[in-house]
């Protein structure tokens, strides 16, 4: 461990910290003179340090003791760091070709070491507001949860492996409350924390609050995300977690990793892709129209649910068949 208490991280305490740490030092050849170290964290929690030399790269994600965009005002439990890279490495091992992988977690400081995505890969929300298709971008992302989804679910896993899991993500739950007070409640009446287009959406924001049957809708919903642990889900899942490329599609960020209903991830990133479709006519020009971008949302649900029941179908086909030749082996030997 290179430091034996948690502080934040800057270019100069990074650099000791990598030297004193060999997983990090390797991953650069141990060649420090020509490293280039630039702070990146443009999101709403943590530091996020892009590490490059001549002999490699890698990403440091450390958690605050604080929500960033916020302040220290917003406590906000560092042990996020450590759901978040049991999260990656277990989505990792069930879908490499979509998931960094981790090279380094530091629990004390709160620190993740991981594959750096290098250009030309750019946040998935970036690329669409720029009007860029991405033809694999459904094929990729319903892989990623078809796998994720169903692997870590009852579906496929034994209840003692189920439980065991479920209970070491209900510590998560700092991070689980955030979203139930984000998602599920504050947009749904007067909150500090919401935010819209004023004047021109106060009308809309006022119906929003008003509207008793979309809130007992909204109050079901919320039940269904604190009761439901079907599967180790990302938690976070919108255009804002995801990196790509026309050939690539890299899932970040699972943070708010815990057990929860599946259709959260699939609704939160089908919704996201409702906005961003929405948001199209804002961007069009006479040279780009936007009109082609409608099918994404449509082909990105078919294919996640063609994926996730082939997933379904093979399990219950291969066990099928060990039982079969099993009940015909007894039967020989009988």
């Amino acid at each position: 461990m290179a430091f034996s208490e948690f502080r934040p991280l800057a270019e100069k305490s990074l650099i000791e910290y990598i030297k004193a740490t060999p997983v990090l030092y390797n991953k650069l050849g141990n060649n420090f003179d020509d490293l280039k170290i630039k702070e990146v964290g443009d999101g709403n929690l943590n530091f996020v340090f892009i590490v490059v030399g001549s002999a490699g790269s890698f990403v440091i994600k450390q958690a605050l003791p604080y929500i960033r965009c916020i302040g220290e005002s917003w406590p906000m439990t560092k042990e996020r760091a450590y759901f978040e890279a049991v999260a990656l490495k277990a989505h990792g091992q069930l879908c490499p070709e979509h998931v960094p992988e981790v090279y380094h977690f530091d629990r004390t400081m709160s620190l993740i070491g991981m594959r750096y995505l290098e250009p030309p890969h750019i946040i998935l929300r970036k690329g669409l507001i720029a009007g860029i298709q991405y033809p694999h971008l459904a094929e990729h992302i319903s892989d990623y949860m078809s796998k994720t989804l169903f692997y870590t679910s009852l579906l496929y896993r034994t209840t003692t492996e189920h439980k065991r899991d479920v209970a070491e993500f209900c510590g998560n739950v700092e991070l689980c409350r955030l979203t139930e007070q984000v998602v599920f409640s504050d947009p749904y009446k007067v909150s500090q924390y919401n935010h819209w287009t004023s004047p021109y959406l106060d009308q809309d924001a006022e119906a929003v609050r008003e509207d008793n049957v979309l809130k007992l809708e909204i109050a079901e919903l919320k039940s269904k995300f604190c009761e439901r642990a079907q599967a180790l889900i990302h938690g976070d899942l919108h255009t804002g977690s995801v990196m790509v490329t026309s050939n690539s599609t890299q899932v970040i960020d699972p943070e708010f990793a815990f057990y929860g209903p599946m259709g959260f991830d699939v609704g939160a990133f089908i919704g996201n892709l409702f906005l961003a479709y929405f948001a199209q006519d804002g961007h069009a020009d006479l040279v780009d129209d936007r009109k082609v971008r409608s099918s994404l949302v449509r082909f990105s649900f078919s294919t996640y649910l063609f994926l996730f029941l082939l997933l379904l179908v093979s399990d219950f086909l291969f066990h099928h068949l060990c039982f079969m030749c099993l009940s015909y082996f007894k039967a020989m030997h009988s």
